[in-house]
């Protein structure tokens, strides 16, 4: 559990019946009647996966983590809002915190799993020990403000989200407008939305698919602009072009998914086969194309009917399978951020470390455990579980839920930390692990006991569904 270190002098405070000293010493006696039963110690170091180098789901696209190590960048791109940083606050765990996917964990067609509400409010303080949790967002999604998608989660779950502690999968994109300061293609989500976004990121010049089609119909000849849709696209030939042959694309990004596959597909197709992005021209090469650039790789997702549904890592592979057979073969490498990405775990880290020094006062170095909650193994355990193979100082920790992707009974294809039922089942898992730390002796060789006992404390009552750990080994 966190510890209580030497800080600056500050005012003075009554110490309430939840401070984090008293909820200790409670633990310390609950922990006390614990039977820690004997666990054969794991002999075999642990060795998480480790992506392939010519594995381009794991290409980094662009540079999402700064030199400086000493702290936060300043070009996060979900600002927080606190001016200043509050004195620090014994109730708040300083050694743990969570980060959770969305859909499939907290949502699902829109509406809150219902323990997700009761989860939040477990890391808020309503729980035995009195602590209040420290925890960000890490969702694929995207295609609005992240303002926007915090006011959405704020109701469903029924707490206040901020910008500073949520990354959709676009955010990470905005350190890439001073790399791309011509024109860029931006694609998918609804109306306008992802224009603003990019603009909103530092683009200076950001056109979509329904700006190219008002200004030639042909371009995608199975779709027609509705008025609402032609009145909002810009109309390039009036701007000063002479035709489309005189916009020159510096990179195609797929912020959120497409709402017209066919019609976005066949753009795409047609900027990734140009001369050097210059519209309606065709490469002899067919190597000059401009870079593209996903926001996740998900191939499918939790949405509110009982199967999947198609995401965005679907399109991306249509649009390498389509090139290469257009071309005669040419291969075609696009580029994805978002989950599994371990720079966007690298970007959420240094979220994590604004947020927690800013809303809770707790700017004194990397976190013990960070606990991500994820539905999809292929993008959440596997990031993570390759997160934590490469950052020295903080345990990276999968859970896997059973409410949204995995399909549970079968084995997932990158095995988590721990599989437990939903969301709540999950931070309780952690908390009570982390209060079982201050018992069990430090070593690698109690890191399984510290999970069996948590797990224990998890599944007392006999109508507790099934909690599944997996041997480090595994993972």
């Amino acid at each position: 559990m966190a510890s209580i270190a030497a800080r600056p002098p500050m005012h003075r405070r009554e110490l309430s019946s939840s401070s984090f000293a008293e909820a200790f010493e409670a633990a310390r006696q609950k922990l006390e009647q614990t039977n820690f039963d004997e666990v054969t110690p794991v002999g075999t170091p642990f060795t998480p996966f480790t992506p392939a180098a010519d594995d381009d789901t794991f290409s980094d696209p662009g540079s999402l983590v700064g030199d400086n190590e000493s702290g936060p960048s300043s070009s996060l791109a979900s600002p927080v809002t606190a001016p200043v940083t509050p004195a620090y606050d014994p109730d708040v765990a300083d050694d743990f915190a969570f980060a959770f996917d969305i859909d499939g964990v907290l949502v699902r067609g829109g509406q809150a799993i219902p323990e997700a509400v009761e989860a939040m409010k477990m890391l808020n303080g309503e729980n035995e020990y009195g602590i209040r949790v420290p925890y960000i967002f890490l969702t694929n999604g995207g295609g609005k403000f992240e303002t926007e998608r915090c006011k959405d989660l704020s109701k469903q779950l029924e707490i206040e989200v901020s910008p500073g502690q949520f990354i959709c999968g676009h955010t990470p994109m905005r350190e890439l407008s001073h790399a791309y300061k011509g024109t860029v293609l931006v694609v998918g989500g609804e109306g306008q939305k992802c224009r603003e976004v990019a603009k909103s990121y530092g683009f200076r010049d950001v056109i979509t698919p329904g700006d190219i089609i008002k200004a030639n119909s042909a371009t995608a000849p199975f779709r027609k602009l509705s008025e609402e849709d032609a009145a909002a696209s810009r109309d390039l030939l009036a701007e000063g072009y002479k035709s489309l042959k005189d916009v020159v694309v510096e990179a195609v990004f797929v912020f959120a998914d497409s709402r017209d596959w066919a019609s976005d597909l066949q753009i795409i197709m047609d900027v990734a086969m140009s001369q050097g992005g210059r519209l309606e021209t065709r490469s002899h090469t067919f190597e000059e194309g401009p870079p593209i650039y996903f926001s996740h790789n998900d191939v499918v997702w939790s949405a509110a009917h009982e199967h999947v549904r198609l995401g965005m890592g679907a399109l991306r592979r249509i649009v390498e399978v389509v090139f290469e057979e257009c071309t005669g073969g040419k291969k075609l490498t696009t580029h994805a951020f978002g989950k599994p990405q371990v720079g966007t775990f690298e970007f959420a880290t240094r979220l994590l470390q604004q947020w927690r020094a800013q809303q809770h006062g707790l700017d004194d170095g990397k976190v013990g455990t960070v606990y991500f909650v994820g539905d999809t193994p292929e993008s959440d355990i596997r990031g993570t579980n390759a997160m934590n193979a490469k950052c020295e100082g903080t345990d990276w920790y999968s859970i896997l839920v059973k409410t949204g992707v995995y399909q549970d009974g079968t084995e997932p294809a990158y095995k988590p930390r721990v599989t437990v039922p939903t969301v709540l089942d999950s931070v309780k898992y952690g908390i009570e692990r982390e209060m079982a730390r201050r018992k069990a002796k430090s070593g690698a060789d109690q890191r399984l006991m510290l999970d069996e006992v948590a797990k224990k404390a998890l599944t007392a009552d006999a109508g507790t569904p099934e909690i599944k750990i997996y041997s480090e080994e595994t993972c």
